[in-house]
């Protein structure tokens, strides 16, 4: 059974929480006194362990180091 186990999770991929050209907000903790505008940032890639590289700032980022997706807040 564990052949089509992972042959699942290869296939589906289960936690998937940012998408390529999607904005993103950093925590405040993480930048202090800079206002959330200052803080968004659009997803360049997702890369297969998770985390993203994202247009005008270096480097590899992880979910935890963004605020939660609130879809329902007005941009």
């Amino acid at each position: 059974m564990s052949f089509f186990k992972n042959f699942y999770h290869k296939i589906v991929r289960p936690n998937v929480w940012a998408r390529p050209e999607m904005p993103i907000t950093f925590r405040a903790e993480i930048m202090p006194g800079k206002s959330r505008a200052e803080r968004t940032f659009r997803i360049k890639d997702v890369l297969g362990n998770g985390r993203v590289t994202l247009h005008g700032f270096v480097g590899e980022h992880r979910e935890s180091e963004f605020e939660k997706m609130n879809f329902k807040r007005e941009l």
